[in-house]
């Protein structure tokens, strides 16, 4: 147990399920890995020591924290509630559960060129992602085979094209080699899976790193951060500027479609397809009608991401991607390049966070949660 106060400041920003962490450098982790802490008016939360190589990061989560204000917190000698985020594996899946809840599944069939998360249930229990090409769902559109509910692809990269699926296959695949992290805990679970990128004659473009870390929410919204790293192990890796493509990519459920409909906008007050796609923005919101209720996602691009703010290749018909690279379709305009080269043996980064909420962008105040990701609250030990 830690004999040390910890003290968060909340700046000028309400904090609301707020993920923070505190490295401890110059500290030894307790013999546990996860605890309580208490804040000055007694209420406990879980805490949850994160071990990563020699790093070590203390990670909770802050509930509500007006602006303006600060809370202290404690260390009690107390297990955490033994419910909170929970990765269960089976072949070529891994269902992720919020509180016993299934939340989603990451999936890495051999059958299916990338992995994928399906199905994915937001707020009430709303699925909020398409379900084809998985399975074909009464009243849903049926075009794209490709867009599967959430994924990672790119349509030229290393001169294969890993985004569409054209003809019969073979075709490009992104292919699971490994977990390399897998950890359940109260605050989060972690998912890093490493992957091979290969064309269609099963020849190596380079390596992925995708790291999911999703956070003990729910059930009234969910969040999750992803972070997708490239590595130029074959030699340098050419990223193509197209359009056909999504770092992080996702396909709504048919219901929140903007020509049904649905909402898109983003944090330059864009608001529809036309004022949203191919402008780069923070972030940006698709929210729309499952089932009677309105829910949304909110997707955020870090500052630390490569080419923050992205673009983004967002339609009325339902898809929503993250893509840095399409700037000659975006601009309209040949003469803007955005591809980019990725020297041998260096690394490209992507990190976003996804915000699954009730309501539309401004009733789930999507602009004070993306303060929480890019600056999020810095906590001191006293």
């Amino acid at each position: 147990m830690f004999d040390v106060t910890l003290a968060v400041a909340a700046g000028d920003v309400d904090r609301r399920h707020c993920p923070v962490q505190l490295p401890l450098v110059g500290m030894l982790p307790a013999a546990d890995l996860s605890g309580v802490l208490v804040d000055d008016s007694g209420a406990r939360t879980a805490w949850q020591i994160e071990r990563d190589g020699d790093q070590h990061r203390l990670w909770w989560i802050i509930d509500d924290l007006p602006a303006g204000q600060e809370r202290c917190y404690r260390f009690e000698s107390v297990a955490p509630p033994s419910s909170g985020v929970e990765f269960k594996q089976s072949d070529h899946a891994v269902d992720i559960s919020i509180h016993g809840q299934l939340f989603t599944t990451y999936r890495h069939e051999p059958n299916v060129p990338k992995p994928y998360l399906y199905p994915v249930i937001g707020p009430g229990g709303k699925r909020m992602t398409r379900g084809y090409s998985i399975e074909e769902i009464p009243g849903e559109t049926t075009d794209h085979k490709h867009h599967r509910s959430i994924w990672v692809g790119h349509g030229e990269v290393g001169g294969a094209d890993l985004w569409e699926e054209h003809g019969e296959p073979p075709y490009a695949r992104t292919l699971h080699r490994e977990f390399e992290v897998l950890e359940s805990g109260p605050v989060f679970g972690r998912l890093r899976a490493r992957n091979d990128w290969l064309r269609t004659d099963g020849s190596k473009v380079c390596e992925e790193t995708r790291d999911l870390r999703v956070y003990a929410l729910g059930p009234d919204l969910q969040l999750f951060d992803l972070e997708v790293v490239f590595r130029a192990t074959e030699g340098p890796v050419h990223f193509g500027d197209t359009k056909e493509a999504g770092i992080l990519s996702i396909r709504v459920a048919t219901s929140m479609d903007g020509n049904k409909g649905g909402r898109i906008e983003n944090s330059e007050r864009g608001v529809t397809e036309k004022e949203c796609w191919g402008k780069p923005a923070a972030w940006c919101d698709y929210s729309g009608v499952v089932e009677d209720a309105v829910v949304g996602f909110t997707v955020m691009d870090h500052p630390s991401a490569f080419r923050h703010p992205t673009h983004w290749h967002v339609r009325d018909y339902g898809l929503f991607t993250a893509n840095c690279f399409g700037y000659k379709s975006f601009y309209q305009n040949e003469s803007k390049d955005g591809s980019y080269d990725l020297p041998a043996g260096q690394d490209l980064r992507f990190f976003y966070r996804v915000y699954l909420h009730q309501g539309q962008a401004a009733e789930a105040k999507s602009a004070d949660r993306y303060q929480d990701f890019a600056k999020p609250p810095p906590v001191v030990g006293k």
